[in-house]
Order: structure tokens, then sequence, then C-alpha cells
């Protein structure tokens, strides 16, 4: 029926033979190939098959894939958020090839088992797609969604086969089973044939501007990769450009059409009669032979560099030749892609991408993940994505019809981006991560407990599914009332919904919605954790590519008010952060000093935000906010350095504060480097003298409650992680400090004190270098 790679037919051949298994291999290796042919083996033998993806996207592409098959007796559905209610009924009691998220299996199918029950006795493969997205506090979830699951399986007589597949990613094996509980086989070799991809790493040269302190301004990554966007577009180069944010991505894509409009309109208005006779300047992209080359790599320190070539040639000294044809507009052929647009949209913007219709679309990483926009010539990375499994992800969306293709990484003002693009070895030959989840962490594990109990009572010989842990969990959880114990097991007695305590995206609370006030439309909504960053009083809010300015936020309601505008700036939260050590688990020397690793309580306040304009990156001024503060209970790891240490520096003049506070704001921005993370999961707090330790201290801590894993894996890694947070700081050039090394856009102090000097001499005293 299909012809396999050999990479194909081993990871087809284990799970056919009833072996748990992983494939982990490059993007457009044919993963889908490998995970398919099992699958639809389990339905041609009379049994099920359920699909799992992190995203809706990706379940709508993999059930149009499915679809063109025209395999017989398939009865392929996806059943999510999007799937009609009319449809919902007709799906659970015939379908035999189910697609849906961990969100749906969690709050839908598990508990409502008994509807599903002929649909469980037949289960015999569980695809779990795009795995490698599963890491951290929301991979832990879903790592006991997976065991609810073989759980409801286990009462309907069932033991499916596990196949996943993911981006390359280090131990897959490792990780598979720390997800899925079971002991997988691992498939990496990849056999399929691919082009070459050239790799530029880009960095935006610093302007004139000054910002706090008096620091050089570099040019934003958005405002450099929406130049990049418009250029490669106008040389017919069909680009994805990645973004980290959905702001972004609205920025990204308004100023790419805006960028692609002023140029169409200025060779217009140079565009001489048709009987002139004056030669007009020729434009770059309009005659064949004379392209728009592909960016390529720069240092971006030249001042009079200003980043790519903006296709329109200011020599005028042309020899006289045919009258160019005025350049087309082709601002149309741009457009934004993230969460939060109807999915008519989604599907309609994937359907533009792969037809041509778009030839550029900023996205977040919504579009990461196995979607097929095939044909892409170019990929722009707007800022480091977190991991090189990310990377490499997303790098590896173009060339995917085996063609040679163009990476960009745009590097954003952060330490981690600057050391990657000075020291591009960390990126290149290196293996790719692990990936960090703890599905023991006792804030993730208690509430899955309550919805596996509520499912089915949980019996004794329950626990071993479900952990080591899982016997002291259940104890606290009946101390706290949420669970009965009784000697056949433990009940679930709530009229509440159990899945309602397990929140496995980490939104928060009941989100906010967004409306607005002159018509009362409902915009959108944004995770109550979120709210007091994102829709702060003044705060920009962009939508479907309108700017709107929040008029106020009222937490009580629920409600953040919002008008139309269009300012030139963009706003960015900043909060101020208070720390207590409640437990150390493990110390060790370092330096001079001391490391640990252990439970912390943090109480965070938003205080005040940032006005940042936008195409310059110019602090336009900081203002004031009343937002109640938030307190967090989780897991840091910390460094100390005692007085006999910090002393000589204090007497030679050195800000011992400013340079803890800037090495803080620099190890924060590279840990991502070394822990499975990124620089908005994780934050600090340093101090000249810490009421628990009692000395100089600086701490940095998991932003999730109960912590994600991060803080310990730089525990792990502490002596690497920490030198290159020194040589991050030493690579910059600035001269006292800028957002490239030490400024961070979260600090509610603004950034002061701050001592660059001072930090370099801190870290090199820890780790025992000569400063």
């Amino acid at each position: 029926m299909f012809g396999l790679w050999p990479h194909q037919a081993e990871a087809a051949g284990l799970a056919r033979h009833g072996r748990n298994v992983i494939i982990a291999t490059g993007t457009a290796s044919g993963k889908s190939l490998a995970y398919q042919v099992p699958a639809l083996n389990s339905v041609l033998d009379g049994g099920t098959a359920l699909y799992l993806t992190p995203t809706k996207a990706l379940a709508a592409d993999q059930l149009r894939a499915l679809e063109a098959l025209d395999v017989p007796g398939l009865r392929a559905a996806a059943y999510d958020g999007d799937t009609p209610y009319e449809e919902r009924a007709w799906i659970r009691r015939h379908a035999n090839y189910v697609l849906t998220n961990p969100d749906m299996l969690h709050r839908g199918l598990l508990p409502g088992h008994a509807r599903w029950s002929g649909f469980w006795r037949r289960l015999r493969t569980v695809v779990v797609d795009e795995c490698h997205g599963y890491r951290g506090v929301f991979g832990s979830h879903v790592a006991q969604i997976l065991r609810r699951l073989r759980r409801v399986c286990t009462r309907y007589g069932s033991s499916p086969v596990f196949v996943l597949a993911s981006a390359t990613a280090g131990d897959p094996g490792a990780f598979a089973m720390r997800l899925t509980g079971l002991e997988t086989a691992e498939v990496t070799t990849d056999t399929s044939p691919r082009g070459s991809i050239t790799f530029a790493l880009w960095e935006p040269p610093l302007t004139d501007l000054r910002g706090e302190g008096g620091a050089p301004v570099r040019r934003p990554a958005a405002a450099e990769t929406a130049d990049l966007l418009a250029d490669l577009v106008l040389g017919g180069t069909r680009t994805l450009a990645f973004v980290r944010s959905r702001r972004a991505a609205e920025s990204v894509a308004l100023s790419a059409r805006a960028r692609l409009s002023d140029l169409a309109s200025d060779a217009a208005s140079r565009r001489p009669p048709a009987s002139g006779t004056v030669p007009a300047a020729s434009v770059p992209g309009t005659d064949p032979a004379d392209p728009v080359d592909p960016p390529g790599p720069t240092s971006g320190t030249d001042p009079d560099a200003g980043g790519p070539t903006s296709g329109t040639d200011p020599d005028p000294v042309d020899p006289p030749g045919p009258t160019p044809p005025a350049l087309t507009d082709l601002s149309g052929k741009v457009a934004a892609y993230r969460a939060g647009y109807l999915a008519e949209e989604r599907r309609g913007l994937e359907r533009a991408l792969r037809s041509g219709d778009l030839l550029g679309l900023a996205t977040t990483n919504a579009l990461e993940l196995g979607v097929d926009v095939s044909g892409l010539d170019a990929v722009l990375i707007a800022g480091w994505p977190g991991t090189r499994a990310s990377l490499w992800q997303q790098a590896g969306r173009a060339g995917r019809a085996g063609q040679d293709a163009l990476a960009v990484l745009v590097a954003r003002d952060d330490p981690l981006d600057t050391y990657l693009v000075h020291h591009p070895q960390a990126l290149f030959g290196r293996p790719v991560e692990a990936i960090v989840l703890d599905p023991g962490n006792p804030y993730v594990l208690g509430p899955h407990l309550c919805a596996a109990a509520a499912e089915i009572p949980l019996t004794e010989e329950d626990l071993e599914i479900f952990g080591p842990t899982s016997k002291e969990v259940l104890a606290s959880l009946v101390d706290d009332g949420l669970l009965r114990h009784r000697p056949t097991g433990w009940f679930w007695t709530r009229r509440e919904r159990a899945t309602d305590l397990a929140d496995i995206r980490g939104s928060g609370g009941s989100p906010v919605q967004v409306v607005e006030l002159s018509t009362g439309c409902l915009l959108g909504t944004v995770d109550e954790s979120s709210a007091h960053t994102i829709v702060h009083t003044g705060a920009v809010y962009l939508h479907q590519g309108e700017t709107f300015l929040v008029t106020e936020l009222d937490l009580e309601a629920g409600v953040a008010l919002v008008e139309a505008g269009t300012p030139d700036y963009t706003t960015f939260a900043r909060d101020v952060t208070e720390i207590s050590v409640l437990e150390s688990f493990r110390s060790q020397a370092l330096g001079p000093g001391e490391l640990h690793f252990g439970a912390v309580e943090v109480t965070r306040q938003v205080v005040s935000y940032l006005k940042r304009r936008l195409q310059s990156g110019e602090i336009l001024g900081d203002e004031a906010l009343d937002l109640p503060p938030r307190t967090l209970h989780t897991r840091a790891v910390w460094w100390t350095l005692p007085a006999s240490a910090v002393s000589p520096l204090a007497e030679a003049g050195l800000d011992l504060g400013g340079a803890a506070h800037a090495a803080e704001h620099a190890s924060i921005g590279m840990l991502p480097l070394f822990a499975t993370c990124d620089r908005w999961d994780i934050g600090g707090v340093s101090t000249e003298l810490h009421a628990d330790t009692g000395l100089l201290t600086v701490f940095v801590y998991d932003g999730h409650e109960g912590g994600a894993g991060f803080a310990e894996r730089g525990f792990a890694r502490a002596f690497e992680w920490l030198t290159a947070t020194r040589e991050a700081i030493a690579s910059c050039e600035c001269e006292r400090g800028c957002p490239s090394c030490i400024q961070s856009p979260k600090c509610g102090n603004g950034n002061d004190p701050l001592d660059k000097a001072g930090a370099l001499r801190l870290l090199a005293v820890l780790l025992s270098m000569d400063g």
C-alpha cells in the first residue's frame, strides 16, 4: 500500500508487533506515515485508533490527509472544540479513527468514558504526535492524562500500543517513558532525502537612540523581521516568519504590509510618464534579470547598515533602457496566523499559504508543528524559540519538498540571543535537548488523581500507574476534603467537575473578556494569569490587524474594556518580586560560594508598564499601575557568596547590588539554553543581603506553581550555565549594559541599579576565574 523509508518501516513494524515506539527524526522526514500505517492497520483489523495532537490545526490537517488516502472502511473524525455538537454523537457511535487534543481528552472523552465504551473496548493504537511540545508543566499534565487514558482502557479490556512522533530530541526513549509511563523503543535514524538549508544569524544594529540608564537601543527584532519578510515577499519568496507572541504576529504582518505598500507607492511616484525621456531607477524585484536576493548573514554592527536591503536602489544613474513596469502592491500577500482566530479563518490561511495566494505569513509557534505547508522557500525566526529542537523544527518548515531553503534567526534584545549570534558553535553541531517534565509534581498530580477518581474510583492497584508519590498526594487530598477514603478506595463526592481542578495549559482562573467599549463587541479573551501583563489599563492590544488601547481592566468582573486607536508604541508590563526560602533540597559548593536548589515562595506584583516606540524601540515613558500581588509556591536555584568573597569587591568600589542584579538578569536570559524552557517561564530576584540567607544571593525560579523542572536543570548544569552567562555579558558591544546583555523588559526596578563590569567580576569570583 505504501512505499516506506527504512526509519518509517522500523517504527511501523515495532508498533505492529505490539511495541510502544517513539520516532524522533527531522522535519519532513515522513513521521506521519510511520504512525498512520499501524493506526490504519488497527482500523482495518476491526479496531479503533486515537490520534492526539497539541493543536486543532494539526488535527484538521491530519484528517484531510487521511481522507485523501480513501481507505475503505475508515471513518475518521476530529473531535475537539470546533466540532459541532450535532456531529459529536455520531463520532462517539461510529468513528473508528478519532483525532483530538489533550484538552478534549481531559475534559470530554475521559470524564464521559461510558459514552465511548465501544471505542475504548476496540482501541488498538494511540498516536501522540508532535510530542516534543509536551514539556514543562503542560507536558507533566499530559503525562497524567495519558495515565488516566491507560486506566480507562484497562477498565474496558484494551491495552493499546502507543506510537509517539517527535522532532529530534535528546534521549527520546526515556522521555517517552516519562510521558506515557511505559517502556518505549526509539527510532532516531533519519533515512529521508532532503535539501540543504542556508542558515543565517542576523543581529539588528544598535541605533543612536538611548533607553533606560542611557543604554543604547537595538532595533527591535520584530521590526527587522517585518522588513525581511517584506523583502522576501517582494522577491517572490514564500516565507514563514515565526514570532514569540500573538501580538508580535499581528505587528510583524502589519509592518510588512505597510512596507510593501510604501515600496509600491514610492515606485509609482518615481515612474516617469510613458512619453518621458528621463530613465527611471530600476526597481529590484520587477525585472526577472534583477531579482531581490534573499538576505544573508550580517553582524548588524554597522550603524549605516540599517538592516536588510530596502529593495529600492537609490542610485539614479542607470543606463537608458525601457521604462520599468509599476511595482505591484503585494501587501495583500502577507497575513498573520495565531491562536484566537476562528477555525474557518485559520483553515483559510493554511489553504492560502499552500496555494501561493499568500507569500508571507507571520505566525506564532502554532505552525511550528506538522501542518502541511509544503513548498516554502524561507523561514524567519524572530528570537530564540527556547530550544534547539524548536529552532530546527521551525527552520525545517522551509524546503519541505526536498528543495534548498533559507532560514534566518533574528536576534532579540536578549542575553541569550546575543550569546548565540556571537557563539554559533552553541547552535550548530550540538545535540538537541532532552525534554523536561515532572509528572510527579504534586500540583499536577493532585488534580489528576481527583479527575481519575471521578472517572472510576481509585484503588490501591491503580496507584502504580500514577507514580511513587501518588499515595502521599492522595492523603493530602483526603485531608483537604477533595477525596474520601473508603476500604475499597478513594472517591470523588463533590458536585463540581473534578477536571476543572487541572489547568493543563497554565491559563489560570476564568479568562478575562476583552470588550470594545463603544460597541460592546467581544473581541476575544485573555488567560486570567496573563491579564495583569497583557490587558492592564493603558496596554496596547492587537486583534486581527486592528490596534486597541485598554481603557480599564476590571479583575472582579473579568472584563477589559478597549477602544480603537493608532498608537506608535507598544507596551511592556513590569513587576517587582519578593522571595522567601521555604526549604533547600540540595546544595553544593560553587567556587567560594554555595549553590542551592529548593522550595520558595514568590510574591509578584505588576507595578508599571513601559511605552516603547514600535520601529525604533525608544522608551517613551513608564506609567504606574495599581494591581494586586500574586503569590507563587515554586522551585528555585540560587547561589550565595560569603562576605569574605565580596568584601574585596566592595572595597574596590564595586556596586554589589547592581552587579548581582545584572548577573540575575543575564542568567535568566541564558537558562533556556540549558533547561528546556522560555525566558518568560522563569523569573529571578537578587539582593546584596537576603533575609533568609544572610548573604549576597541570586535566585532564578520556575514561574509555575509547584515548579516545572527548569530550576532543577539549572542546578545540575550550573557551572556551564553561569560560565555562558558571563560570556554573554562580555560579548555584548555596549559599554555599560543594554537589553542585549543585562537589562530586562520585565524589571520593576527600572533596571536600576545595574553594573555590567561588576557582574563580570562577581561571576568571575563565583566561578573561580581570573576576573
